[in-house]
């Protein structure tokens, strides 16, 4: 036939589809109108009715489009698309059987011959936060759990043998009270924000448990290994007011990969490329993190007299953000399994030791007593949060390199 395009030669011979996809292909309506008209379209021509003997669809891109047309109708751009793609097992490798040299490509061609759901002109794509009121409303509240903190150490501290133990008590209990207001703030807007249904209550009270032991964990290991626990136990506030103090950066830590993350992937043309960018950028937030993290930690422990394992902390610190990091980003389950390996370790090792006090029974506080004698009582969180965190670490740099990872539901 004269006059053909160039776009409908090929060098072999066309893919042969699925059964599947002869059977939706032979029932598909015309292809619907575009609704970007600056994507090219496979120019309307005419050809011969292809033979008997050849079956299958000329045009590839259409089963596909039939398959995924929920997804390409409510997509508000073709990077959507694109993301759906890949969270459905298409690479661009898949791409290629669709002549296009990567899923970016196949999912501009995608939007642009699918139309939008109509009903829905308002909606708009995702995009991170840069207006500069938004941006100051959720730093304030993140500042709230340091500050709260902060405030009821310096009342504290000044009142110390004019206020009583029950005056004492009140102040701390009313200041940490607002510390967990200011928290839960944080996670219900801003970059720490996850979407409704993405994060757990499990998680909620691992990280709770995370937290309280910092406060009593390690005097209450302490007094388990030499013979008690005897009544109340000593707290090490000062890991804990480093924690506070840290939320504000964390925050601004998250939002800062947000939107390096949403730029690389506006630029890149491939996927391998868009994962080789992302997981320089998560070391990098991570490195960055854990350095603000350690100085206010040693900001606190000079400020409060010492107490506790800042290197418990600075781990537990780093835990707590890729946990939050995986979920903001739809990945709950591998974020609460984290913490609660973290919360087993914490809680194993005091139980070990009780456990060897039974008859029979010594060997099995061995591994305790050998760890606190070569590293000290803060060795045990240190080691339960560290590892979570690596586990976690290792889990985000494969997960937060996709592209679905960095598009709103």
């Amino acid at each position: 036939m004269t006059g053909t395009p160039d776009r409908l030669r090929s060098d072999g011979p066309e893919p042969e589809p699925e059964a599947a996809e002869v059977k939706a292909t032979a029932h598909a309506e015309p292809d619907p109108v575009s609704r970007a008209p600056e994507i090219a379209h496979t120019p309307a021509v005419s050809v011969r009715k292809p033979s008997a003997a050849r079956r299958g669809p000329v045009d590839p891109v259409k089963t596909l489009m039939h398959r995924h047309r929920e997804l390409c109708e409510r997509a508000v751009d073709p990077l959507e698309i694109a993301a759906g793609l890949e969270a459905h097992g298409v690479t661009d490798r898949t791409a290629a059987r669709y002549r296009h040299r990567d899923v970016f490509s196949l999912a501009e061609e995608l939007y642009a011959r699918v139309p939008a759901v109509a009903g829905e002109p308002g909606r708009t794509a995702h995009a991170p936060m840069r207006d500069i009121e938004t941006r100051a409303a959720w730093s304030l509240r993140a500042l709230l759990p340091g500050a709260a903190c902060t405030a009821t150490a310096v009342v504290l501290k000044l009142t110390d043998g004019v206020l009583g133990g029950g005056a004492r008590l009140t102040v701390a209990l009313v200041g940490a009270l607002v510390a967990l207001f200011g928290l839960g703030l944080c996670l219900r807007s801003g970059p720490l924000h996850a979407p409704e249904g993405r994060a757990s209550a499990a998680s909620a009270v691992y990280g709770y448990w995370l937290l309280g032991y910092v406060l009593y964990g390690e005097a209450l290991l302490d007094q388990v290994l030499s013979g008690g626990p005897e009544g109340p136990w000593a707290i090490t506030p000062a890991p804990l007011l480093g924690l506070a103090l840290a939320v504000a950066p964390a925050a601004w830590c998250a939002h800062l990969f947000s939107v390096h993350a949403q730029r690389k992937l506006a630029g890149s043309r491939a996927l391998e490329e868009f994962a080789a960018g992302v997981r320089p950028l998560l070391f990098g937030t991570v490195g960055l993190f854990l350095c603000v993290l350690i100085g206010l930690l040693h900001l606190a422990d000079l400020g409060y007299g010492g107490g506790g394992a800042p290197m418990a902390a600075a781990a537990l610190g780093v835990l707590l953000l890729l946990a939050r990091l995986l979920t903001v980003h739809g990945f709950p389950e591998p974020a609460t399994t984290g913490l609660a390996a973290a919360c087993a370790v914490e809680a194993v090792a005091p139980a070990l030791v009780l456990a060897g006090r039974l008859p029979g029974l010594h060997f099995a506080a061995q591994p305790v007593y050998t760890v606190v004698a070569a590293a000290g009582t803060g060795a045990v969180p240190a080691i339960a949060c560290g590892a979570a965190a690596l586990g976690l670490l290792i889990h985000a740099t494969v997960a937060l390199s996709r592209a679905s990872a960095h598009t709103r539901p």
